[in-house]
């Protein structure tokens, strides 16, 4: 039995010529590479969609509508596509032109296939290449450093020391927390402290994809799987390779879904729509919820053996709410990010503006901060935002956290909050972090003892 032979590439070919065309593809199908042909501009512009092409192998004289003038079109839709223009008369003027409306080369004819497959060998190669440093940059800006959490507060620590832990281990992991907590930063972390960050991280929300389709972007499909489905497509979990696949909203997903995800993590094998046969897989599973899945598993939406495979170790992540003494910090980091991408001067907010944003409700948690700092960037006409520049339901006194309006009993809660933050970051030690504070150590054990740090 022989074995079939590996495709090369997918070559959309557009030439009027009914001989030649079918020449060049009976040619390159027996060069192992997948072969659609066009005759004119239309259909070469409905097959890119259809046939997704890598390279277009393109006659520049067309029907209707030239070569150069197809070439415009034919990469405005697909930017990446490689294209070789055809032709037989070439001038100095003609090739300068086509390179200039973005041709990777051009050819004589009479076509030399010799002299075809030369080109086609390094062209695929480029893309090959091209392809590999795009993954490769899509893989660094994936990874977030550790670092890249804000917070130092107890519940922030906790949740760093337990990435350090689960990082180089290959267990699955379950992070709890609600909707703007931040979970997929975690998992990007986590995945950052593995033994191996540069492999592929790759994420998907499965409440936002239809149920229909999620099966196939997890598992894969085979061609005729279903309507549609013109080729074989790799799902998540085998183009992750030894990376991390993260399931975030692993709460939405369908009970017969989760039938089949714990079969892919119990077996390491994963088995594409419409396939008879399974495929092995590496990756690690990270899943995310805003949902209490004991709750969920109680109430029989959610398979409880899948639940204790997923949860293997748990990441619970606070509400803001839980974890005002790291909004200052969230706020200069954020507020830096938004200046940068706005191009705007932004010094910082005043106190009383700091104030109220810390004892803010934030029912949206670290999202809700960050989309309200972004819109003060937006509308603020000073370098220093104010109140005035956030919307009046969210700087309303509404927090039971605030109590009082009295501004030397708020600015000694957070001169308090200032200075424990200070001496966590130095292990408890009170003569450094006196020195950093730019305090008298008589003068820091007085503000411990006292909020207000008042003389006697």
């Amino acid at each position: 039995m022989t074995r079939a032979r590996p495709c090369r590439g997918r070559i959309l070919v557009v030439d009027d010529e009914e001989v030649i065309a079918s020449t060049l593809q009976e040619f390159l199908q027996g060069e192992g590479y997948e072969v659609a042909v066009a005759s004119d501009a239309r259909s070469a512009l409905a097959s890119i969609e259809r046939f997704e092409p890598d390279l277009a192998l393109c006659d520049v004289q067309l029907p209707g509508l030239d070569g150069l003038e197809l070439l415009e079109k034919l990469l405005r839709l697909r930017p990446e596509l490689l294209v070789l223009i055809i032709t037989a008369y070439a001038t100095v003027e003609s090739a300068v032109a086509a390179f200039r409306k973005g041709a990777h080369d051009y050819l004589m004819k009479p076509v030399i296939f010799d002299e075809l497959l030369t080109k086609l060998d390094r062209l695929m190669r480029y893309r090959r290449l091209t392809a590999e440093n795009q993954a490769l940059r899509r893989q660094l800006h994936a990874a977030v450093d550790i670092e890249a959490l804000v917070g130092e507060g107890p519940a922030m620590r906790e949740v760093k020391t337990l990435i350090r832990k689960l990082g180089p281990t290959r267990s699955n992991v379950l992070i709890a927390g609600e909707s703007g907590t931040g979970k997929e930063l975690v998992a990007r972390a986590l995945h950052a402290q593995g033994s191996d960050p540069d492999t592929p991280f790759l994420a998907i929300n499965c409440a936002a994809i239809p149920h229909e389709l999620l099966e196939s972007q997890l598992f894969g499909h085979v061609r005729g799987a279903f309507t549609g489905a013109d080729r074989d497509r790799s799902g998540l979990f085998a183009a992750a390779g030894r990376g991390t696949v993260f399931l975030d909203e692993i709460g939405e997903l369908p009970l017969l879904t989760q039938a089949k995800l714990l079969r892919v993590i119990e077996a390491k094998e994963v088995l594409p729509v419409g396939a008879t046969r399974p495929e092995p897989i590496a990756a690690r599973v990270v899943a995310a919820t805003n949902k209490d899945l004991a709750v969920e598993v109680a109430a029989g939406r959610f398979r409880a053996d899948l639940y204790y495979r997923l949860n293997v170790v748990s990441i619970p992540l606070p509400p803001l709410r839980d974890r005002r003494e790291d909004i200052p910090d969230l706020i200069a980091v954020l507020l830096a990010r938004h200046a940068r991408a706005l191009n705007k001067r932004v010094d910082g907010l005043d106190n009383a503006a700091v104030r109220r944003l810390a004892a803010a409700p934030w029912k949206g948690n670290v999202r809700e901060l960050g989309n309200a700092l972004e819109r003060a960037v937006i509308l603020g006409e000073s370098p220093t935002l104010t109140l005035a520049d956030f919307p009046e339901d969210l700087i309303s006194p509404s927090s039971p956290d605030d109590q009082s309006d009295d501004l030397r009993a708020a600015l000694d809660r957070f001169e308090r909050q200032h200075i424990r933050r200070v001496l966590d970051r130095c292990d408890g030690d009170k003569r450094e972090a006196a020195r950093r504070l730019n305090l008298g150590l008589s003068s820091l054990y007085r503000k411990l003892e006292d909020p207000a740090g008042r003389e006697g």
